[in-house]
């Protein structure tokens, strides 16, 4: 539906079948991305890194990007018992159990997601940790 109006139902060897109107919405849009995005009952993360805790250790800084998806999530009509995957990066390896210890005591344990985690190199030195999610709304 472009026009803002009810889609007129299409017609395909003599079966009416009604066009789909899905929705998109984009939150805390950048000229480069989103981030959040949400598409028919689903929610997209963008990778969450710490904002409020550049510099900060792991354990810090897995505090401050999970309560920045609690936010996203909960904006988007949802929340941390939803979330179906997380990919997880860290600057090194060696920090991952600091980062577990945080993100264990946060995480549903009743809806646990599917979780990756990954050692890369980060966008800029004063972020050792990155968070993507998808959920459902």
């Amino acid at each position: 539906m472009r026009s803002g109006r009810r889609a007129e139902p299409i017609h395909y060897a003599g079966l009416r079948i009604e066009e789909k109107v899905v929705s998109i919405e984009r939150l805390h849009k950048g000229p480069r991305m989103s981030q959040a995005v949400t598409h028919a009952g689903m929610v997209y993360l963008a990778g969450q890194v710490a904002q409020n805790a550049v510099g900060a250790s792991v354990a810090e800084q897995t505090r401050d990007i999970l309560a920045r998806i609690d936010a996203l999530l909960a904006e988007a009509g949802s929340d941390k018992s939803k979330i179906l995957t997380a990919t997880i990066w860290l600057a090194n390896m060696s920090t991952f159990a600091q980062m577990n210890e945080v993100w264990d005591a946060w995480v549903d344990i009743a809806n646990p997601p599917a979780r990756a985690c990954v050692e890369s190199r980060l966008a800029a030195p004063g972020y050792t940790v990155e968070i993507q999610v998808t959920a459902v709304g």
